[in-house]
């Protein structure tokens, strides 16, 4: 249950309370953020440290609540199925919005140095790669979503100009590498749909040509074919993400506003890599293709 002091904040269109300390009122919210009851994570914990952030509550105090933040994401860093991995996953969201308030420059003014967006970075990257719950929904207890919100943060660096080509080129290394690595179960809350829009935000900031990013396609390609390694094995399972990845990134890259300048020859690599990966599918309309796609089996 909400209390009803935090109830009476957000009752008050957030207005920060002048009975209690702010450091002492955001070491309750961090706390919180790992709350098993998601009205408390989300509609208190989470929604309070957003717009206090948006409203420049913490302008003057931004590097040391990103720092505080970022310890959250160690904290029982390895479990699996327990109810540690809310806090890591919305810290992730807190640290977005940290960096995303510092990429607008209120006021003409900056609130981090460059060292401390690329120390959160690094944090967070290492986190996301760490990151052993990937559920995305656990049943009475809400959205888990480690890894979306993961993407979200990335999203967040690529967005801001503290991140030169070759932070950006690391970005797209960590998604491939959080993609490709084996995991008892796929992805299908949406995880595959924000990675790639985090790609799309990296893309966006026209560093990058195709030089890195054709290489970059082709690993994830690599693994996108499913291969019957054993009878035990659904050959199906580990390449799904990969090929799930390869066509959310196709379809925002093909439908998002405000494309990138490499949008053209980018699609061309990545219609490339889809028509290669799904061969058995991809069959001629004539008789010889009727009969290929009869006799398939697997």
């Amino acid at each position: 249950m909400v209390s009803g002091f935090w109830a009476e904040v957000v009752a008050r269109d957030f207005a920060v309370p002048t009975d209690r300390p702010l450091t002492d009122l955001t070491a309750e919210l961090t706390r919180l953020l790992g709350a098993p009851d998601p009205r408390e994570r989300h509609e208190v914990a989470l929604a309070v440290l957003l717009t206090w952030i948006d409203r420049g509550v913490y302008d003057d105090l931004l590097p040391g609540l990103g720092d505080g933040i970022a310890r959250g994401l160690d904290v029982g860093l390895g479990e699996q199925d327990t109810a540690s991995v809310f806090r890591r996953s919305l810290c992730a969201v807190v640290l977005a919005a940290c960096i995303d308030r510092d990429s607008e420059r209120p006021g003409g003014r900056d609130l981090l140095t460059a060292d401390q967006v690329l120390s959160w970075g690094d944090r967070v990257m290492t986190w996301l790669l760490r990151e052993r719950d990937l559920r995305a929904f656990v049943p009475g207890q809400g959205l888990a979503h480690a890894v979306a919100h993961g993407a979200d943060a990335l999203a967040a660096l690529a967005r801001s100009p503290r991140c030169g080509e070759l932070e950006l080129t690391v970005v797209l290394d960590v998604v491939a590498d959080r993609v490709l690595t084996e995991a008892p179960q796929r992805f299908l809350g949406g995880e595959v749909d924000r990675l790639a829009e985090a790609v799309l935000h990296v893309l966006r900031r026209d560093l990058l040509g195709l030089d890195v990013l054709e290489p970059w396609v082709n690993r994830i390609a690599a693994e996108a074919v499913p291969v019957q390694r054993s009878l035990d094995e659904d050959p199906y399972l580990r390449p799904a993400d990969a090929q799930a990845f390869l066509r959310a990134l196709h379809l925002q890259l093909a439908l998002a506003p405000q494309p990138p300048a490499v949008r053209s020859d980018l699609l061309l690599v990545l219609i490339d890599a889809l028509r290669r990966t799904n061969g058995a599918v991809l069959v001629d309309p004539g008789p010889e293709g009727a009969a290929a796609s009869s006799g398939r089996h697997t």
